[in-house]
């Protein structure tokens, strides 16, 4: 229903730009994002041009800068040109990092700008007029709850995290605490970063330490393809399996055909780049309130419903 009113909003702020209603003073809106270093990151590129693109197209009074970074220090210098050269009125970015990007995107909200901030969040609060993200304690504990019942009676597991954030402590919290008193033991936790290769070393290091693991949380589709190749070099497949997240289109492929491996998937769409683009040029173009959180739910996708999330022309 959320989202139902919100694309209403912007199919009528699309009418009034298009006619004039407001002034055309060109209005520019920064966008700071990592680089397409995984899957989920070029899926969210990918939606964050598309939005570009179709806005710009419709407000000639918008002005979009796009700039991707490697690392958290390219951000910030990405984020202190696009003040110094560009005066942006507003910035969404979706922190490489909390820590490092919270004082310069406070800098830019003490500036005047509006500020939206995707997915990872700040390690200050009340920085940002807009958030927008995944459900990313309900991430932790749909997954956490899979696991409660795919092993009644308990079990041994590993668990990989991502990079450190703020949206990755949720969701270890969510997923802790839905595994609580049900006998599940997890033998090792590690940073994987959300990247295959990262992930493959872990695992490597997890598969030498531990004789006997019966799951694995991967907690992304990117270090899930990592996890799982290093469980088939080291010849253990069969010992158990492993869930991502995130809605890949080929791990929800493998859960829908029934692998065995790969059971289930959350759903965390990279999509929510062009939401928060889109929430934010609405600020401009309307009268809409659009300050607030923004939040996309995370839902578990099994055999018998992954046909719906499966979206075989998408990037991720």
């Amino acid at each position: 229903m959320i989202m139902k009113h919100l694309f209403g909003a912007t199919a009528v702020a699309m009418v009034l730009g298009a006619s004039g209603a407001f002034a055309q003073e060109t209005t520019v809106i920064g966008v700071s994002i990592p680089a397409a270093t995984h899957g989920w990151a070029g899926g969210m590129n990918f939606h964050a041009q598309e939005a570009i693109d179709r806005l710009e197209a419709t407000y000639p009074e918008l002005d979009f800068v796009l700039a991707t970074a490697s690392d958290p220090a390219k951000q910030v210098n990405d984020i202190e040109d696009m003040m110094a050269t560009r005066n942006i009125d507003a910035l969404v970015v979706l922190p490489f990092e909390s820590e490092p990007l919270t004082a310069p995107v406070k800098r830019v909200k003490d500036s005047g700008a509006w500020v939206t901030v995707i997915d990872r969040g700040l390690s200050e609060d009340g920085i940002e007029d807009l958030y927008v993200a995944g459900d990313n304690p309900g991430f932790g504990t749909t997954s956490g709850m899979f696991f409660k019942e795919m092993m009644p009676d308990g079990g041994k597991i590993v668990v990989l995290r991502g990079i450190p954030t703020t949206i990755d402590n949720e969701r270890v919290e969510g997923f802790q605490a839905a595994i609580e008193g049900s006998g599940i033991e997890i033998l090792g936790m590690e940073h994987g970063n959300w990247n295959r290769d990262d992930a493959f070393t872990v695992m490597q290091d997890f598969l030498s330490k531990y004789p006997e693991i019966d799951a694995v949380w991967a907690s992304d589709d990117d270090m899930a393809i990592g996890v799982l190749a290093a469980i088939k070099e080291a010849g253990r497949m069969d010992e158990m399996w492993v869930l991502g997240g995130a809605g890949m289109k080929e791990m929800i492929a493998r859960v829908r055909d029934g692998d065995p491996y790969v059971k289930a998937n959350v759903t965390y769409p990279p999509s929510m780049s062009g939401t928060a683009i889109e929430l934010t040029a609405l600020n401009f173009v309307s009268n809409a309130p659009v300050s607030g959180k923004f939040v996309i739910g995370s839902v578990l996708v099994t055999q018998e419903n992954a046909e719906k999330f499966y979206f075989p022309d998408s990037p991720f």
